[in-house]
């Protein structure tokens, strides 16, 4: 393991919230004035909140879509630091996933490699022949990682005093691509593309696998056979999302977000396309879903997060905004409770919260990278790691510069702070 804390180095502007400075951050307002789709420009790449040499500066956006007011969340403390940087010789990090106190990171080469919270200590490898881990999800016991060679995987976890992974699979099986190959539907069974996103329904025993051949496979995990090809969008998907109520979102670089319906009813097509969401015509990159599947986030190549808000029928959304913030495009997010975590192009991680009133607020912005944010993830503190009048979530980014990095984000009242700060019952250091 590389240290990255170079004398050398420059200090990391990560440490820019500090002390008993405060600072109001804008949240963004959606307003009913026009249409969403009748929209005919593109809103202007300004940062709501930048960091430059010489403080912190607030710019006003300039479209009439986006109207800022101050936070009600002034009197939150944030405070946030990189507890962890590691440089491997693995190249550019491209994937990960987190699930009961461990991490996997997939990049370039060959490996993905498994590493314990909270210590954050590298804990395992998982090595194939195939290089370039582009997608991992991991559900229950199980690990899936996609391959540039379009294949998918799969790895059993066990627990028996330490944690082992055997690998139980490959998706598709060779058997059955040879036999599909044989009756002329090979089509059916491999992506033509690289595949860019997995998703699982766990309900359904289902795996999604999405790819820049513009379709969507259905795989079921039982026996891990293509049940069905969706040919979503008309052009390459970059991103798949799963609500808990089985509904499937797409993303893609035709700027828009389908939502799909299973219909256990429909034969050989049971995924039915219930709304076509467009994205301001800005190709989607990325999407999430709050934990309720209440809020779904889309991150585009203009900068912006645009969400939308569930109706009262599943699959039903209403365009609620957009977060303004990235300068150049975001290519990953992750949410964690009332946290969003978005990771762009600008070398740049925001934590974002939703307030109680459905609007949004920067609570930080995390800056230490080199090279364009390519896959994050968000998972909650530890128990010691929490405080009774506040909350916070830790964050992993994994960037093309090659760099892992964990960050820590804890916010707090002020007032509570500053009470406690008079009965002398704690010190922050900083």
């Amino acid at each position: 393991m590389a240290s990255l804390d170079s004398p050398n180095l420059s200090p990391s502007p990560s440490f820019s919230i500090r002390g008993n400075q405060t600072t109001n951050f804008f949240r963004s307002i959606s307003t009913k004035e026009q249409s969403f789709s009748e929209v005919p420009c593109t809103p202007p790449r300004l940062s709501s909140t930048s960091f430059s040499p010489g403080g912190l500066h607030n710019s006003q956006p300039s479209t009439p879509l986006l109207s800022f007011t101050p936070s009600k969340l002034h009197d939150l403390h944030t405070t946030y630091r990189c507890i962890s940087s590691v440089l491997k010789k693995d190249g550019q990090i491209l994937s990960i996933a987190a699930s009961k106190g461990l991490v996997y990171t997939g990049s370039e080469n060959n490996v993905v490699r498994v590493w314990k919270l909270p210590e954050f200590t590298e804990c395992g490898q998982l090595k194939t022949k195939a290089t370039m881990v582009v997608a991992l999800v991991v559900s229950n016991d199980r690990v899936y990682a996609a391959y540039a060679d379009c294949k998918i995987r799969v790895w059993r976890r066990t627990w028996e005093g330490v944690t082992k992974h055997v690998r139980v699979a490959t998706i598709p099986k060779a058997g059955s691509y040879v036999r599909s190959y044989i009756a002329g539907r090979d089509k059916m069974m491999k992506h033509m593309g690289p595949i860019s996103a997995l998703a699982i329904n766990v309900s359904d025993d289902i795996l999604y696998s999405a790819s820049l051949d513009k379709t969507v496979k259905v795989w079921r995990i039982s026996d891990l056979k293509c049940v069905e090809t969706i040919p979503a969008h008309s052009e390459p998907i970059n991103a798949i999302v799963v609500a808990d109520d089985g509904v499937l979102y797409t993303g893609s670089d035709d700027a828009t977000v389908r939502v799909w319906r299973r219909n256990f009813c429909s034969g050989d097509r049971p995924h039915g396309l219930t709304v076509t969401l467009p994205a301001k015509n800005s190709p989607v990159k990325t999407l999430t879903l709050t934990s309720d599947g209440g809020v779904l986030y889309g991150g585009c190549t203009d900068g912006y997060i645009y969400y939308w808000l569930k109706g009262w029928f599943s699959g039903q959304l209403q365009y609620g905004g957009a977060l303004q913030g990235h300068t150049h495009a975001v290519l990953c997010m992750a949410s964690l409770a009332n946290y969003v975590v978005s990771g762009s192009a600008d070398s740049t991680s925001r934590i974002w919260v939703r307030e109680q009133d459905g609007q949004h607020t920067c609570l930080a912005v995390l800056q230490g990278h080199r090279g364009p944010i390519r896959c994050v993830a968000a998972f909650p503190l530890l128990a010691a790691e929490e405080s009774e009048d506040g909350a916070g979530c830790t964050v992993c980014t994994g960037s093309l510069d090659g760099i892992l990095k964990v960050w820590r984000v804890k916010s707090t009242s002020t007032a509570a702070r500053r009470s406690a700060q008079n009965g002398c019952e704690y010190f922050e250091l900083t």
